[in-house]
């Protein structure tokens, strides 16, 4: 018989917060100009870390994608510089960053911007379908990475 004063492995926590897991630009959402997704709130996330997903789905040829990642105190006035960059995009795929807003103490709010361009033969205007997820990266997994990494001397 089990002692009736021993934690249970399978308990229950009510408390723990959700862990973040969205999109800052709905997959599959399809440009031709500049723009910017949505404003998700992050001041709620137990950790500041993340990871941003680009999924590129359709484009055309000749043409590049610009996507970066802005933050706010506010959810209304966006800072001059963005807080992630992804690299230039020419072509479909999936492409993940971090974002990790440890140093941005004063950022409760991110969303997107994109600027998007086309050359060359064929019409003027760019068209690509895309989406851009955030999801929330566990403090248990950094510090598992982390741990790993030194070990390994990188």
């Amino acid at each position: 018989m089990a002692d009736a004063a021993a934690p249970q492995a399978n308990a229950i926590c009510y408390n723990r917060r959700a862990m973040i897991d969205t999109e800052l630009v709905a997959a599959k959402t399809v440009v031709n100009a500049k723009g910017d997704g949505l404003t998700v709130d992050v001041s709620g996330a137990a950790g500041r870390v993340f990871l941003l997903t680009l999924d590129i789905t359709e484009i055309i040829e000749q043409e590049s994608l610009d996507v970066s990642v802005y933050g706010s105190a506010d959810g209304s006035v966006w800072g001059a510089k963005p807080v992630a960059t992804f690299p230039q995009k020419f072509y479909r795929g999936e492409s993940p960053l971090l974002l990790d807003l440890t140093a941005h103490a004063d950022v409760k709010f991110v969303r997107a911007h994109w600027d998007v361009a086309r050359w060359g033969r064929g019409g003027e205007t760019p068209m690509f379908e895309f989406g851009v997820g955030l999801k929330e990266i566990p403090a248990d997994v950094l510090r598992d990475v982390v741990a790993e990494a030194v070990q390994r001397g990188q």
